[in-house]
């Protein structure tokens, strides 16, 4: 176990499966504090048991990330357990679009941009006076490389994550002198249930994933959690307003 986080807590939402629960647990082995949320309980308080059989510290808290008064409660109750917040990773989101832009309908909207968007908004909200009060922390947001380019086919849920990345420079530069740094990971194909439920049921687009990517695959959720937990680091302490890609080289091409 390193130092660079001693004493530290940490947020991480949508933190019952995938990303959000190899981040969660990649904070837990630092030594953090992880106060774990999702809106399916089960999957929440799984990674909770898993990293408390680790020898982590852990509790979870039920979050609707679109609900305000959900995601305030969700900060209070990380204060109230364990009186601070130094980090938090908005990683809750959802793709659930498959189709042209026209095709598209105004449920499919109104979810996409409700979690992706308004529930990083809302954790943000939230999570600034906190880090203000504390005198300074890190915020990382999830957000794409579907955010950085074209998606064709997903154009909601692209547009959702560059919202995610306006959203993350506009909060860097507004507490830039605060001590408060705001940055984003922005994956490609990783291997998730997300993916599985894309891909897996037609082998030629698991195939056609892999091959997007210059290293020959589809990444790691532990890769995404080491880029995660560098940005909280004060590896990062110059870096606030950065989109990061985590994409085997996909952007390059």
């Amino acid at each position: 176990m390193s130092m660079r986080f001693s004493g530290k807590v940490v947020v991480v939402t949508g933190a019952g499966a995938g990303i959000g629960r190899a981040t969660a647990m990649a904070f837990a082995a630092e030594g953090l504090k992880v106060v774990v949320a999702d809106l399916d309980v089960s999957g929440g308080e799984g990674t909770v048991e898993l990293i408390r059989a680790a020898g982590g510290t852990s509790v979870f808290v039920p979050c609707n990330v679109t609900l305000e008064a959900q995601v305030r409660q969700l900060m209070a109750q990380t204060i109230s357990t364990y009186g601070r917040l130094d980090y938090a990773f908005n990683n809750a989101g959802i793709e659930i679009e498959h189709g042209r832009l026209a095709d598209g309908t105004q449920d499919e909207f109104d979810a996409i941009m409700g979690v992706n968007v308004k529930g990083v908004w809302l954790c943000m909200k939230y999570q600034l006076p906190l880090l203000l009060a504390q005198g300074g922390g890190a915020i990382v947001n999830t957000a794409s490389v579907a955010g950085l380019g074209a998606a064709p086919k997903m154009s909601i849920y692209s547009a959702s994550k560059h919202a995610v990345i306006g959203l993350t420079k506009s909060a860097a530069i507004e507490y830039a002198k605060k001590g408060i740094r705001v940055n984003a990971v922005c994956p490609a194909v990783i291997d998730t249930d997300m993916f599985r439920r894309a891909y897996e049921a037609d082998p030629k687009k698991a195939e056609y994933a892999a091959a997007i990517h210059p290293v020959g695959r589809i990444g790691k959720v532990e890769e995404v959690a080491s880029a995660v937990l560098y940005l909280c680091s004060d590896d990062a302490a110059f870096t606030t307003g950065h989109a990061l890609a985590v994409d085997g080289g996909a952007l390059a091409i």
